[in-house]
């Protein structure tokens, strides 16, 4: 099951871009064997300043087709670690190709492409800076195949 982390907004070379690329080649690493991966970041920008809405529009357009979708909103679920990693294992076991999560700018995600959300997850009442909550998501996905793997990554 492909995995995209799908985010509106640039990020730059520096300390949370290499965070993210560690955590997402070791879930490569340990995910394959599991049928998880390979996981990318894409990035969206809206340039024209359309706000929720236009950045919503260019989240769509870059969703595969068929994709289970999770948004990241303050207002979501709480999940443990191996919670979080039961529902990713869920969605593979289905049959799903393609997982996608959602970070909006930021105003959020826009309501209407939230509302499409198979899950929307929360990292805490408190809100993130966007940049952290991919370094977050990455390196809960591959605390994921970790769990999923039996490997002592995981100590909770």
């Amino acid at each position: 099951m492909r995995v995209t982390i799908l985010a509106v907004g640039r990020l730059r070379a520096g300390p949370e871009k290499d965070l993210i690329d560690d955590y997402l080649t070791r879930f490569d690493r340990s995910g394959r064997a599991l049928g998880l991966g390979p996981a990318e970041v894409r990035e969206v920008e809206d340039r024209k300043g359309g706000g929720r809405a236009a950045e919503g529009a260019l989240l769509d357009r870059a969703v595969p087709q068929g994709a289970a979708l999770v948004g990241l909103d303050e207002r979501g679920k709480l999940l443990t670690s191996p919670d979080f990693a039961t529902r990713i294992a869920d969605w593979r076991d289905a049959g799903q190709r393609d997982l996608v999560f959602l970070i909006g700018g930021a105003d959020g995600l826009d309501p209407e492409l939230r509302a499409r959300c198979d899950m929307l997850l929360s990292f805490g009442k408190m809100v993130w800076p966007h940049m952290l909550a991919r370094v977050m998501l990455s390196e809960q996905l591959y605390r994921a195949s970790s769990i999923l793997a039996g490997a002592p990554y995981h100590r909770g």
